[in-house]
């Protein structure tokens, strides 16, 4: 899969400091990866209807998400799988997952505003940690769409590797499904060692 337009050069113009949002999906679930998205908004995107990815429709995030990447909007995501959330935590991997999303941009930010109570750690950029910022940014809001695009994408095609967990359906999430099936298959690769119920089927030495 493209995760970046590292290489795209539209008509589209920036006015002013370049404004990075980023966003993340994927710090709750029981398996699969966390990915982030950094934006800088172009001024040939029609912002309309672009909100907290978390209130769109699966199809709306889509036809958001076309509109986005179809603009000049520069874009990248950042990916971390479950061995690495398990090695260095959920938080630190989420982190990693932005960083790598910046880092992809064509164009360096002046400036980064990103979803939540924390800012970047390690990033030689200026930002800002704005809680609920995908409701209140339009940059982040995008980031939002593109993250949960991407990631709900990724949980489709592992549902093919790895059937009968519902991938597809409850992307990783910790569903009432999802546990039922958990409980009566066992883990799968991609299932995060230390996040529980998943760490009841191991013994600590196998989650190092």
């Amino acid at each position: 899969m493209i995760e970046s337009n590292k290489g795209f050069r539209g008509p589209g113009g920036f006015a002013g400091p370049l404004i990075c949002g980023v966003d993340e999906s994927g710090r709750g679930p029981l398996a699969g990866p966390v990915v982030a998205a950094a934006v800088i908004l172009s001024n040939d995107l029609d912002v309309s209807g672009i909100g907290d990815s978390k209130t769109l429709t699966p199809a709306r995030r889509e036809l958001l998400k076309e509109r986005i990447v179809n603009s000049s909007t520069q874009w990248a995501l950042g990916v971390v799988g479950p061995q690495t959330v398990d090695r260095i935590n959920i938080l630190q991997a989420t982190f990693l997952a932005m960083r790598l999303a910046v880092e992809k941009l064509r164009m360096k930010p002046d400036f980064i505003m990103v979803d939540g109570k924390f800012e970047i750690p390690k990033i030689d950029i200026r930002q800002k940690a704005v809680v609920k910022g995908d409701a209140r940014e339009m940059s982040i809001a995008a980031a939002s769409i593109l993250a949960k695009t991407h990631r709900d994408k990724l949980m489709i095609q592992l549902e093919k590797r790895y059937p009968g967990y519902g991938f597809s359906k409850h992307k990783g999430y910790p569903t009432k499904e999802h546990i039922s099936n958990l409980e009566k298959m066992g883990p799968c690769p991609v299932h995060r060692k230390s996040f529980r119920p998943v760490c009841n089927f191991f013994d600590n030495k196998s989650l190092n």
